[in-house]
């Protein structure tokens, strides 16, 4: 078989219809549907009304991917989200990411999940981490996922403590393009932007990921109730239950660039040493003091101005993620052609070795 080719073709059969069949979740035979998509252990599926009456057995193209196509290599992360192992595909070598989250929520978010899963299969862009085929199975979403092999900023941040200025506007310059393309060209909102969510790779790329799914499921589970990494990023007006747009991605963008810059959460506990322990003081901190800002100090007024752009109370005075890249600090550094590839491999990551 020819490098490039994913392997041989699946056959779905889909389930036999009934009048609900459209809009009707199929829990019990391992299958879901809403609207034209359909989600069972064969992966995704965009079917026709006239596909799922007639019901006939749908060829899937030469790309396609099945789970029993992969070797398990090793656990790459674990969150509240889901277990996230490294796998490779048997026919090609090909490694891949596959993400695999328990669906053990209320059926009302599973329409969600759905529109989710079927915005990320169509999603082409640079700097979004590419899915290539979801499944539902056993009481479980899997996602195979574009594999980035630097790992987060989250492990980045652990190994070099801070990133200067020059890196960051290049970092961030990748950033803002993932997120306009998620906020104009497939308008939906992130709402879990984290350091966590941003993957690198040695050939210098960042890309966002985690954008819908695991979202969904951090407000429609226990998992809301999960402290660390679900409301250290949102913006105020999300904690305060009101109305929230593209800007409340903007907001968290403006905590995670001070939080790379500086090495620490910008958002100090009232004890140092013990960290943030109450979710409630956290919360009215957020809704309730001044925003932070980066110390005139240390950081050029580019990078200060920045900054307390994406963290203004009122979120309409936040800049759209197309004004920032027309920022002046995203572009004060390109004559220097930062080498982002060489920083990250230089610095080298905990998951980059196999």
């Amino acid at each position: 078989m020819k490098k490039g080719n994913l392997g041989p073709g699946l056959k779905l059969s889909l389930p036999p219809p009934d009048e609900d069949s459209l809009t009707k979740f199929l829990t019990q035979s391992g299958t879901f549907m809403d609207g034209d998509l359909l989600v069972n252990r064969d992966g995704v599926r965009i079917v026709s009304q006239t596909d799922v009456q007639a019901a006939p057995p749908i060829q899937a193209t030469d790309n396609q991917l099945s789970l029993a196509d992969f070797d398990a290599i090793k656990v790459v992360g674990k969150g509240s989200g889901g277990i996230v192992r490294l796998v490779q595909h048997k026919w090609t070598g090909q490694f891949f990411a596959l993400k695999v989250i328990q669906m053990n929520i209320q059926e009302s978010a599973r329409k969600q999940i759905a529109q989710e899963l079927k915005i990320n299969q169509s999603s082409q862009c640079l700097n979004v981490v590419v899915c290539y085929q979801s499944f539902y199975d056993n009481g479980a979403i899997s996602i195979i996922l574009e594999y980035m092999d630097g790992g987060s900023l989250a492990d980045f941040l652990k190994i070099v403590k801070n990133i200067p200025e020059p890196y960051l506007a290049a970092i961030f310059k990748q950033v803002l393009k993932g997120l306009w393309y998620l906020h104009h060209e497939k308008h939906i909102i992130h709402r879990d932007l984290k350091p966590s969510n941003l993957l690198i790779n040695h050939r210098g790329e960042v890309k966002i990921t985690d954008f819908g799914v695991s979202a969904i499921l951090a407000t429609t589970s226990g998992q809301a109730n999960t402290f660390v990494g679900t409301y250290n990023y949102m913006s105020p007006e999300r904690i305060s239950g009101g109305q929230h747009g593209y800007s409340s991605d903007i907001w968290s963008l403006g905590l995670v660039l001070l939080e790379c810059a500086t090495g620490y959460f910008p958002y100090s506990p009232p004890e140092q040493d013990e960290g943030w322990s109450n979710v409630f003081e956290l919360m009215d901190t957020i809704v309730n003091q001044a925003p932070p800002c980066a110390p005139p100090d240390e950081f050029s007024p580019e990078f200060c101005s920045f900054v307390s752009a994406c963290v203004q109370k009122d979120p309409r005075k936040r800049p759209s993620a197309n004004e920032l890249l027309r920022h002046p600090f995203i572009n004060m550094y390109e004559h220097l052609n930062i080498d982002l590839a060489g920083y990250f491999t230089e610095a080298g990551s905990p998951l980059a070795t196999l």
